[in-house]
């Protein structure tokens, strides 16, 4: 079965998608202050390795777990779920500026915005 890393182009176009989708995020006023401080080529790093993992690309994963990663985000800058789902919808829109089908797009949503991956970052 292929797939959701291998149908959305491999290493190469989660690279691109999570450049372009960090690009939206530094320039979204809901959201940008989370990243004022983060070593962003870290980040970015972070994400390509989270998302190779998620969307099946590799069975392992070494970074550190949604609640652990997010913890001080929630209880010192109050990270909430309108801040989550700006993220999310960012995701969505650098995709779709990638030319990402919509049935691809679904998927990645199902995802990114599943309802215990939600609540893991939020800590709750």
């Amino acid at each position: 079965m292929t797939t959701l890393f291998d149908q959305l182009g491999g290493a190469s176009a989660v690279d691109l998608a999570v450049d372009k989708f960090y690009e939206r995020v530094l320039q979204d006023d809901r959201i940008k202050h989370f990243f004022a401080d983060v070593d962003m080529a870290q980040q970015r790093a972070h994400q390509k390795a989270f998302l190779t993992y998620a969307f099946g690309g590799t069975d392992r994963y070494d970074g550190r777990y949604m609640r652990e990663a997010h913890k001080e985000l929630v209880e010192k800058h109050g990270l909430s779920s309108e801040h989550f789902d700006a993220v999310a919808e960012d995701l969505m829109l650098a995709l779709e500026d990638l030319g990402v089908s919509a049935e691809l797009r679904s998927q990645v949503a199902a995802i990114a915005a599943a309802p215990q991956h939600k609540r893991d970052v939020l800590n709750q």
